[in-house]
């Protein structure tokens, strides 16, 4: 396994970003009374009744980057591991995640924790230690290894 690079620092599109996701999670509470978690407004567009607005939403997460593309001339670089299959078991696991933590880390992370959720301290509290344990196996035990 080549050795993995260190990810670019971007802290002024990091922050427009964040302010982004905020507004938006201010807006689908105000307009819709509902939580922004992208676990329950996917699950929602496939099975619920209000899908509208959660169709929106899935088509505005797609467009992003193709706005960015057309206001920027290209995109971002992207760090990602070059086994499909790797891909594939870290999206299943989270999925599995998303499932027994009743929610995924957009609903935790930023809506839980704005409404001082005691639940959501916990799972996004999980979320950070499996993320740091993540990274660390990954750069220094099997990269490391090689």
């Amino acid at each position: 396994m080549p050795p993995i690079s260190p990810t670019e620092f971007t802290p002024y599109a990091s922050l427009a970003g964040g302010i982004l996701i905020g507004l938006s999670a201010v807006m689908v509470m105000a307009l819709f009374g509902r939580i922004t978690g992208i676990a329950g407004i996917t699950t929602g567009a496939a099975t619920g009744s209000d899908k509208g607005w959660r169709i929106a939403f899935l088509a505005g997460l797609v467009a992003a980057p193709l706005i960015w593309w057309t206001a920027t001339g290209g995109m971002p670089a992207q760090t990602l591991p070059p086994s499909l299959v790797g891909m594939a078991m870290a999206g299943l696991l989270v999925g599995l995640g998303t499932s027994l933590g009743s929610g995924c880390t957009s609903g935790h992370g930023v809506c839980g924790l704005a409404r001082l959720s005691p639940r959501s301290l916990a799972a996004v509290a999980v979320f950070m230690i499996a993320a740091a344990a993540t990274v660390f196996v990954l750069r220094h035990v099997i990269a490391g290894g090689a």
